[in-house]
């Protein structure tokens, strides 16, 4: 009988490997279906008023597949509803999502790969499935992380085609009070991830920077200073 090691094993490890890839996907997935379902409502919303703007179909779905950030693309419809140049309403979307810029430096250490294939990861990062894949140890699960987002994408695409189709029908999608989700949505992460004093600490000076900034400054700009206290946290937490 040969004395080499049965080659077997390395695909059953193979095999157990990706089994447990499948699993962290699925339960992700389905972690991710009340934001989801959320989300839907949201982007049906975008839809809608997107269209009453005046953007053609395909731009609205577009922004939607690409951009996939609800409050960047409301700030951006925003500034082009006002008549504001398409370069503002950029600028103001990429300060919306500027909180991604902490949230993608706490993820990067749990990303296998190099630059290229870890910024490729890091475009499935959504505020609900960053959070939800956070472990107690300060890493991410990152299959997780894609299962959660792959459902959120799938029914905010499908939300904001059906706000474009049905934008001549249902008027204002605010008289149903869908501008009331978003709020709702933040504050229910928020509370789910301030566990312990650190983050309530971190928590409080970021609600206390956005607040004051707010009337003072362009939109984006308060989450772009409060984001800064999200990376003093880190940095604490990794000294």
């Amino acid at each position: 009988m040969s004395d080499q090691p049965s080659p077997q094993r390395p695909d059953g490890a193979s095999r157990a490997a990706h089994a447990s890839a499948r699993e962290r996907l699925s339960a992700g997935a389905r972690a991710g279906v009340p934001f989801a379902l959320a989300g839907a409502l949201v982007a049906t919303s975008f839809g809608v008023l997107a269209r009453r703007a005046g953007l053609p179909d395909l731009a609205v779905m577009a922004m939607s597949m690409l951009v996939f950030a609800g409050s960047a693309q409301f700030a951006a419809l925003a500034i082009i509803s006002a008549g504001g140049s398409v370069g503002a309403a950029i600028v103001a979307a990429a300060l919306m999502n500027s909180r991604f810029l902490a949230m993608g430096v706490a993820l990067a250490p749990s990303l296998p790969g190099g630059r290229l294939r870890r910024a490729a990861q890091g475009q499935t990062v959504v505020d609900a499935s960053w959070a939800m894949a956070l472990r107690a140890d300060g890493s991410f699960d990152r299959h997780f992380l894609f299962g959660a987002t792959a459902s959120q994408y799938v029914t905010w695409t499908l939300g904001t085609l059906a706000g474009v189709l049905l934008g001549g029908v249902l008027g204002d999608p605010n008289r149903f009070g869908v501008d009331a989700i978003f709020p709702a949505f933040f504050l229910a992460l928020l509370m789910a991830e301030a566990r312990t004093p650190q983050r309530r600490a971190v928590a409080l000076l970021g609600a206390s920077i956005a607040v004051s900034l707010t009337p003072l400054t362009p939109a984006g700009v308060p989450i772009l200073a409060a984001g800064a206290a999200a990376l003093l946290g880190l940095r604490r937490r990794s000294a």
